[in-house]
């Protein structure tokens, strides 16, 4: 039998730590809570989780530390956010840091629950892509190692978040390939739900602006009006920059 998942969570609210734990035991993950952000940091750093639940106001550390120092860490562990400050700058700049996923409170614990588990499915979906193709890709420029999780454009390293590097090694390997949105959340993200395809525009938009010589003229990522997104295949003529003046998201 495999071993459990082992999830921290790092909370000050009591109430919220207690059901969420629950939940997550009856789906059989181990489970730690620490409410203060200076123990949740040096249980953090004994290793061995394969996920971290974070609230960003702590006493002690704060959750954008913590997640700073988790990104700082030799081991990958995927960061989920949740907290009140659900303004659009706190949940970028948690995004920014390194964070896979953010929840705004309050939530409902069944989604968070299910994001948990989509998260990790799809870390364990990239470690075996990883492994099976053992290697880098390489196409328009881009130079994307699964292994390393490391990029270049044009042999110039670029820094990505997990969700940027994960959302462009899965048009690497569909060059050419049209996704809607949904099809994006569901494959890179884990998991569909109405209403959050503009968390794909907004990471399109980041990773455009990374990527491209012009994010406004993009020639690498392109919009198929109607349909989605994909990443331009070199030498193919029917892919080009979109049209000067056309907004960059699909419908």
């Amino acid at each position: 039998m495999d071993p459990l998942k082992r999830i921290l969570i790092v909370e000050d609210d009591v109430d919220i730590a207690n059901v969420l734990s629950l939940h997550l035991r009856d789906e059989r993950y181990e489970v730690v809570h620490s409410a203060d952000g200076s123990e949740g940091l040096r249980l953090l750093e004994q290793g061995g989780w394969d996920a971290l639940i974070l609230d960003l106001m702590l006493p002690g550390v704060d959750g954008l530390e913590i997640c700073r120092r988790a990104r700082a860490m030799t081991r990958y562990t995927p960061i989920i956010i949740t907290s009140a400050r659900s303004s659009e700058v706190h949940r970028i700049l948690g995004l920014e840091l390194g964070a896979d996923d953010y929840l705004a409170k309050p939530f409902s614990v069944l989604e968070l629950v299910a994001r948990v588990k989509a998260l990790l499915r799809r870390v364990e979906a990239m470690a075996k892509n990883s492994r099976i193709d053992a290697g880098s890709l390489q196409l328009a420029g881009l130079t994307i190692d699964p292994l390393t999780r490391e990029a270049t454009v044009d042999s110039q390293p670029i820094e990505l978040t997990p969700r940027e590097f994960d959302l462009l090694y899965y048009f690497a390997q569909h060059p050419g390939k049209v996704f809607s949105r949904m099809d994006l959340l569901n494959a890179v993200w884990g998991y569909q739900h109405e209403g959050y395809e503009h968390t794909v525009n907004t990471h399109i938009n980041r990773l455009r602006a990374k990527i491209e010589t012009d994010p406004a003229q993009p020639e690498r990522i392109l919009t198929v009006w109607g349909r989605g997104y994909k990443l331009a295949m070199p030498g193919n003529p029917g892919d080009g920059p979109t049209p000067a003046g056309a907004p960059q998201d699909a419908p």
